[in-house]
């Protein structure tokens, strides 16, 4: 009587199902950054050209306000940047990147100082450039960690490429929080002192550059001594900066 022979298959060794399931991970992650390439390209591109209307720390706000329960006041008005008095322009520059004419996105020696500082135990501005703060305001969540700090490098870089200087400077003065609930230049100014952003005295502009730290905090009018001070200050490096040349 003859035997049949039957031929076992050899089972996939495990080396073969980790390489298939790390490839099909390493692909699918692939896809993922270039769909976050070519999303994030393309919002830049439209925000080129688009008015941004709302920024994550906007949305933030209205839910942090409806959390505890606080009534949620808003108010924003977007203004091209010609409408912008040339004094606020000069106040942000004064107070808040004293590079940014000349810098591509980043002040490595004021974030240097501002990490010994740090270290030392010193409370000082951080070393973020009005670039790095349109980009975060913009694109990105408000925080500390490495993750968020490595998008707002990514996005400070397509901003610097393909914005340029005066459109930064447009979006950041449109988009920046300036009082608690109040977003842009237009609409802070007219909180402050009723009137439109392009007839900003260089005094009023100083005193809205003085509470960008902390816009929640401080007042740009019947301010303290710590504010005045600092409008006084910013006021002085203002009639140094000379014409805006973007």
């Amino acid at each position: 009587m003859a035997t049949k022979i039957t031929s076992k298959k050899p089972k996939p060794s495990s080396k073969k199902q980790s390489g298939s399931f790390m490839s099909k991970v390493t692909s699918f992650l692939f896809k993922v950054f270039l769909w976050f390439l070519g999303i994030s390209i393309f919002f830049v591109v439209l925000f080129k050209f688009v008015p941004v209307s709302f920024t994550p720390l906007m949305v933030i706000r209205v839910i942090e306000n409806k959390s505890a329960g606080k009534e949620n006041y808003f108010s924003h008005d977007w203004e091209p940047i010609e409408n912008i008095s040339v004094n606020l322009q000069k106040a942000v520059i004064a107070s808040e990147d004293g590079t940014f004419l000349v810098h591509n996105g980043f002040d490595f020696r004021a974030m240097q100082k501002a990490y010994k500082s740090n270290e030392r135990g010193r409370r000082i501005k951080g070393g973020s450039t009005i670039s790095q703060q349109t980009a975060k305001n913009v694109f990105l969540w408000q925080g500390r960690s490495y993750l968020r700090k490595g998008l707002e490098a990514y996005f400070t870089v397509l901003i610097e490429l393909i914005w340029g200087k005066e459109r930064i400077m447009e979006v950041y003065l449109n988009s920046i929080e300036m009082g608690n609930g109040i977003y842009g230049a237009q609409a802070a100014t007219q909180h402050w002192y009723r009137k439109d952003a392009s007839r900003l005295t260089p005094q009023q502009a100083a005193g809205i550059a003085a509470i960008l730290p902390n816009p929640r905090k401080y007042s740009a009018t019947s301010s303290s001594s710590y504010i005045n001070n600092r409008k006084s200050k910013i006021v002085r490096v203002m009639r140094h900066i000379g014409k805006i040349k973007y």
